[in-house]
């Protein structure tokens, strides 16, 4: 399990730096399916046994209404003796034969947050732990400056005010190659993407960009993550203070 202890020492330290983990707050991982949600439920419940912390344990999934059968999800969260909660939708259909979107990613990913969110404060959850990579991270800057005209990405920490919800990210500096040689070595039971935009959306090509960066300059990576961590640190220490 050596990829899983430098997964586990990566996301502890981001989840000391930030502050993201308290006592008796109650976790919800939602749980997609890929690497890297199944890899975060593995790594909090790691955490929950080493650290001081003793918080409630949970994996939320959005059931979108495509058919998918989420029993491998059911019986993995049962060998780690975590509850499993199930959220059914009609995410899917709404998206694509109703409103019958040109980009649907957007709206998807919307309702999605906001059905995971919802499952979380029904059932007793203030945090919600999603699985975004360090590659996550860096693509959804440059999303939001080629598509969006604006400097922002993701937080290790945000606080929804709306939903009195609280977003964790402790991932957030794993490389996605380390996830995926866990996932290979671990068998994690990757569940196939049931979208049938998978594949062919902007974000997929922010990850063509970031292998012909890659290609130039093998730190650019980790040199982006680095700038664009310190730029977000002023505004994290601002939303713990307001918290």
């Amino acid at each position: 399990m050596r990829y899983f202890r430098e997964i586990m020492s990566r996301s502890a330290a981001l989840i000391k730096k930030h502050g993201l983990i308290a006592n008796d707050d109650g976790i919800m991982v939602g749980l997609s399916g890929g690497k890297d949600s199944l890899t975060l439920l593995m790594v909090l419940k790691e955490f929950l046994r080493q650290s001081k912390y003793k918080y409630p344990l949970a994996a939320g999934y959005v059931d979108l209404g495509l058919g998918a059968d989420y029993t491998p999800l059911q019986e993995f969260c049962d060998a780690l003796n975590v509850p499993f909660l199930v959220e059914k939708t009609m995410i899917g259909p709404v998206v694509f034969e109703v409103r019958k979107e040109k980009n649907p990613c957007s709206l998807c990913a919307k309702m999605r947050r906001g059905a995971v969110n919802d499952l979380a404060k029904k059932n007793g959850f203030a945090k919600v732990a999603l699985g975004h990579n360090r590659e996550d991270y860096v693509e959804t800057f440059l999303l939001n400056v080629f598509y969006a005209g604006r400097v922002d990405t993701f937080k290790p920490l945000t606080y929804l005010d709306r939903k009195d919800v609280t977003v964790i990210r402790p991932l957030l500096s794993v490389p996605e190659d380390l996830l995926k040689k866990h996932a290979l070595n671990a068998s994690l039971p990757v569940m196939k993407n049931p979208c049938p935009a998978d594949g062919h959306t902007r974000r997929e090509d922010m990850k063509e960009i970031l292998k012909q960066l890659k290609a130039l300059n093998e730190n650019s990576i980790d040199l982006a993550f680095s700038a664009l961590e310190r730029l977000e640190l002023g505004d994290m220490k601002g939303e713990r203070k307001n918290r």
